[in-house]
């Protein structure tokens, strides 16, 4: 019998791959997420908790896994109840009537939510600003939907090599409108900041809107740690600024505010036209977001107020805040206190770490902070994440002094961290 040739191993090319993901690099996730699980060190690296959410947050799940008649398609617009919900917690904080069916828009995670945006208004060529760092994601989600990410960093202003507060990072407003053009198509900032911890000001919202204003831009608030914010400091929405509500989107994230990053349910708020033309994306994306879930998450704001959870939250994470600080205030590191969010960035520029230490290729190609982040995992039993991963290569050496470490960790985790810093000791330069 004759050979097929055409179906023979030798014959047979391999599938090139497409140009949107052919230059993606491995990501700092999948190194030092198994990196931690393999030394069993103390993991301050990807920001999930290692604690699970509150009594009432899993009995709501479990009320909605156990409607037997919750378990098939939700509409593309998402779950009323859900969707009534937010409107009734969010309405006051955006200072509006919020239509629930109009105006909310469940999303399969905040993640998603982006993608789902860059989908709806992107064309090929069309610019984002991207104000650094960043998170990760969204280079790729728009990049993968045609647009070109314009980068602009935040600056920490005075010395570095201090403890500073997350409101000395600076965005250059000049340096913003420099980078600006016929083809900037959307602005994208977070806020409170992952990994910085910066809140940002109203003085400085009204900056960007009135940028966003003049080149015509949509603008994306990233606010998914929108209800962890420290005292003194206090969340602002540029959506309430005067004329940004037409031009904005506010993402938000289930995940991040209760505990929940497994569910991957996250929201958008914005005006009706934005969040229709969101909506025709999303339904060729994902077509719905998962049932239970949403269910689930509109339970737990119900009962959210009732456990008092929100101030609650903001107290817990302000007591692990300050036990992270005291352990790197301890150990002789400078770092930003973070006015939000469960990051804090830590200076690691006065460690000196062996220069013939063996590092592995992924490793060795990559900035310094890679090196200082598998160094300490290594050796020092604690595991963080390199911040370089959140700029452009252009900027990365911004980063390479810096090490991101994430307190929304048990006070196991955290104590355990505490003392394996103090090995840091003997490769402190203090001079």
């Amino acid at each position: 019998m004759a050979t097929n040739t055409n179906n023979s191993t030798e014959n047979k090319q391999l599938f090139k791959k497409s140009d949107k993901i052919a230059h993606f690099k491995q990501d700092v996730w999948s190194i030092f997420t198994p990196l931690a699980q393999q030394l069993k060190a103390a993991n301050l690296g990807q920001g999930f908790m290692d604690f699970p959410p509150p009594d009432f947050v899993i009995e709501a799940a479990a009320k909605a896994i156990n409607n037997r008649d919750g378990h098939q398609y939700s509409h593309p617009k998402g779950r009323p109840y859900l969707k009534n919900i937010l409107a009734k917690s969010y309405s006051p904080l955006f200072k509006r009537t919020l239509d629930p069916d109009s105006e909310i828009l469940p999303t399969a995670g905040a993640n998603e939510g982006l993608y789902a945006i860059f989908s709806a208004f992107l064309n090929p060529g069309d610019e984002v600003i991207v104000i650094e760092p960043f998170f990760d994601q969204y280079i790729a989600n728009i990049t993968m939907n045609g647009g070109v990410p314009v980068y602009v960093p935040l600056r920490p202003q005075g010395e570095t090599n201090k403890i500073m507060s997350s409101r000395d990072w600076k965005l250059d407003v000049n340096e913003l409108r420099s980078k600006l053009t016929s083809k900037s198509k959307i602005i994208v900032f977070n806020t409170p900041h992952n990994p910085v911890g910066k809140v940002f000001s109203i003085e400085e919202m009204t900056e960007i809107n009135k940028l966003a204003e003049e080149f015509n831009l949509l603008i994306i608030s990233d606010e998914v740690y929108d209800r962890l914010y420290y005292e003194p400091d206090v969340h602002e929405r540029i959506a309430n600024l005067p004329g940004a509500w037409e031009r904005t989107i506010t993402v938000g994230s289930g995940g991040k505010t209760f505990g929940t990053t497994g569910w991957r349910v996250g929201w958008l708020i914005g005006p009706k036209n934005l969040i229709g033309a969101t909506l025709s994306a999303q339904t060729r994306i994902v077509f719905c977001v998962n049932t239970p879930l949403q269910e689930a998450l509109a339970i737990s704001f119900d009962l959210a107020e009732k456990h008092n959870y929100f101030g609650n939250i903001i107290e817990e994470y302000t007591r692990r805040r300050e036990k992270l600080m005291k352990a790197l205030t301890d150990v002789g590191l400078p770092y930003t206190i973070p006015q939000g969010s469960y990051f804090i960035l830590a200076n690691t520029a006065k460690i000196k770490i062996p220069e013939d230490y063996p590092y592995p290729e992924v490793i060795l190609q990559r900035p310094r902070d890679f090196k200082v982040c598998y160094w300490m995992a290594k050796e020092i039993g604690v595991v963080a994440i390199p911040p370089s991963e959140f700029y452009c290569e252009e900027n990365a050496h911004l980063a390479e002094n810096l090490i991101r470490l994430a307190f929304c960790k048990t006070d196991k985790t955290l104590d355990e961290a505490a003392k394996n810093l103090q090995k840091l000791r003997k490769y402190i330069d203090d001079e």
